[in-house]
């Protein structure tokens, strides 16, 4: 697991394979075949998710997903390189497939291609791109996709109770999906207020701390050393809930023992404010 925005993304897709790659190519005829391997070796990190997919019209052709927490300005040059790599090892047609979950700062333009040009030659890569904020939540129940069902409360027309409460029902109706709550949770907790989502999931927040998905974002960490990893996934989680980190907040964590770094993260999530955190740290 090479970072946070990672985290279950091969989990969440091979649960429900084929609803998703029908979403992410709007075509019902396809379906998923094979969820394969995405590490190359001439880069050290890995894409997402890469699926050989079948239709009657296109034959065998690879899905490439890449799902990004936030839109960041080098993801035009990245989805060139996945691709190209994927078509060189596997030898198929490539559509690559960029979700976005969560807007970036306004001053990022999100755009759908790369293009260079250098001594008159150039360079060209398309890519279909998915916003989830701009995804109708409705949607994720009518299809359905129940991969996206974590996603409900960040969805268009998704930061509602009713709207959390219809979401959770279907995952614990589903000894497959059950395991996504607290996932579910984590997003629920960017739009309602912390007393409602406890409310409605029925127990502590606490519990993420104990959770596969809690544990898969220290993953990193317990590999390149704890301490360091637990802290930098810790900035991660506050950068994505509340901006920019001031510089003397991540001189303070600087200090804290793995253990505390741990309940810090379980603070960060159930926070409603940068400045709450920061009481915490005191």
């Amino acid at each position: 697991m090479s970072k946070a925005a990672d985290i279950g993304s091969k989990r969440l897709i091979s649960l429900a394979p084929d609803a998703w790659v029908q979403w992410v190519t709007q075509q019902s005829d396809v379906v998923a075949k094979e969820i394969l391997a995405s590490e190359f070796q001439w880069i050290s990190r890995e894409s997402d998710v890469l699926v050989k997919a079948y239709s009657n019209t296109h034959g065998d052709f690879l899905i490439l997903n890449e799902l990004q927490l936030r839109y960041t300005r080098d993801m035009p040059l990245r989805m060139r390189a996945y691709a190209a790599l994927a078509q060189e090892r596997y030898n198929l047609p490539t559509y690559p497939v960029l979700i976005n979950i969560l807007p970036p700062p306004s001053t990022v333009t999100i755009v759908n291609s790369y293009e260079s040009e250098f001594m008159g030659l150039r360079a060209i890569q398309d890519y279909n791109v998915i916003n989830l904020w701009e995804v109708e939540a409705d949607i994720v129940f009518r299809q359905p996709l129940p991969s996206l069902l974590p996603f409900v409360p960040i969805l268009q027309g998704g930061a509602e109770a009713t709207v959390v409460q219809r979401a959770l029902q279907q995952l614990r109706a589903s000894e497959q999906f059950n395991q996504l709550e607290p996932l579910l949770a984590f997003f629920a907790s960017f739009v309602l207020e912390i007393p409602l989502v406890q409310q409605i999931m029925r127990w502590d927040m606490s519990i993420l701390r104990e959770s596969p998905w809690y544990q898969e974002i220290l993953t990193e960490g317990e590999q390149k050393g704890l301490q360091q990893g637990a802290q930098r996934q810790l900035i991660q989680v506050l950068r994505l809930r509340f901006g920019e980190i001031p510089q003397s907040v991540q001189a303070n964590l600087e200090n804290q023992s793995v253990e505390q770094l741990e309940n810090l993260m379980a603070v960060a999530i159930a926070v409603n404010s940068l400045d709450e955190f920061i009481q915490s740290l005191a």
